[in-house]
C-alpha cells in the first residue's frame, strides 16, 4: 500500500483544482509544478496562478520554477518567488539552455537562505556539483530525473545510491526521483532510497485506485470493461 512506503509522495501538476484536492489528501506530502505543465494547462499569468494556489496551500512544501534563461534574471525571479510564502521552494534548472552550469547561482541563493529545488539533473557530475553548492543549513531538494534516465535504456537505481552518497553531508538536502512514468516507479523510488518521488496527477489517480489491488479482481474488472464497451459500441458479426 502507498501509505506503507518510506518515501514521501509529491503531486506534480498545474491543474489548480487537482492541486488543491491532492493537497488535502494526507498521502500527499508536497507539490511541484513547472512552466511546461503550466503552459499545457493554459496558464498565462504565472504569478497570479501561483498566488491563487498559495492562498490554500500554506503548509506542505510546494515548488515553483524560474523561467528566465539569464542567470541574473533567474536570481531576481528566485528571490521574488521565495518571498511569496515560507513553504515555497524555488526550482532552478541545473543549467541554462546554453548548457552553462547554474552552480554559481545555486551557491549564491543557498547562502542567502533560499529553499531550492534544483531540477533536471541526469548525471552524477551534476549531482556532485550541486551538492558542493548547497548550504547544509538550508532545506533543499535535488531532483534526479530517473524516468528520463530510464528512457535512455540506463538503470537509474545505481545513480540514486551514488547521489545519496553525494548529499550525505547535507542533512537538509533531500533526493527526489522525478519523471515518473508508471505506478511501479513509485515503488522503485522507495526501494532505491530516494526521499521524495514527484508523481503526475494522472498517475497518482491510478496509484490511488489500483495500488495493492487483488490481481484476480483486477482481471475480472478488465473483462467486464471489454464486455461493456463491446455492448455499448453495438459490435456484431453477421
Amino acid at each position: 500500500m502507498l501509505q506503507n512506503l518510506n518515501i514521501e509522495i509529491y503531486a506534480d501538476g498545474a491543474d489548480r483544482n487537482g492541486m488543491l484536492e491532492l493537497y488535502a489528501n494526507p498521502l500527499i506530502k508536497g507539490l511541484t509544478t513547472n512552466p511546461t505543465l503550466m503552459r499545457r494547462a493554459g496558464i498565462s499569468d504565472y504569478e497570479g496562478f501561483a498566488r491563487s494556489v498559495l492562498e490554500v496551500i500554506r503548509e506542505k512544501p510546494i515548488s515553483f520554477e524560474v523561467f528566465s534563461d539569464d542567470f541574473a534574471e533567474m536570481r531576481r525571479e528566485a528571490l521574488k518567488i521565495a518571498a511569496w510564502q515560507e513553504n515555497v521552494f524555488v526550482k532552478i534548472p541545473v543549467t541554462n539552455t546554453l548548457g552553462e552550469s547554474s552552480v554559481p547561482l545555486i551557491r549564491d541563493l543557498a547562502r542567502e537562505g533560499v529553499q531550492l529545488n534544483v531540477t533536471a539533473l541526469l548525471t552524477l557530475d551534476q549531482v556532485r556539483g550541486v551538492a558542493s553548492a548547497l548550504d547544509a543549513r538550508v532545506a533543499s531538494v535535488v531532483s534526479l530525473f530517473a524516468g528520463r534516465i530510464a528512457d535512455t535504456g540506463r538503470d537509474p537505481v545505481p545513480m540514486v545510491a551514488e547521489s545519496l552518497q553525494a548529499l550525505a553531508t547535507l542533512p537538509k538536502a533531500r533526493l527526489l526521483w522525478a519523471s515518473v512514468r508508471e505506478v511501479l516507479n513509485i515503488y522503485q523510488a522507495d526501494q532505491a532510497g530516494a526521499q521524495i518521488v514527484t508523481v503526475p496527477h494522472d498517475i497518482l489517480a491510478k496509484a490511488i485506485a489500483f495500488a495493492g489491488m487483488d490481481l484476480a479482481a483486477l482481471s475480472l474488472d478488465t473483462v467486464k470493461m471489454f464486455a461493456k464497451d463491446a455492448a455499448s459500441a453495438g459490435f456484431a458479426l453477421r
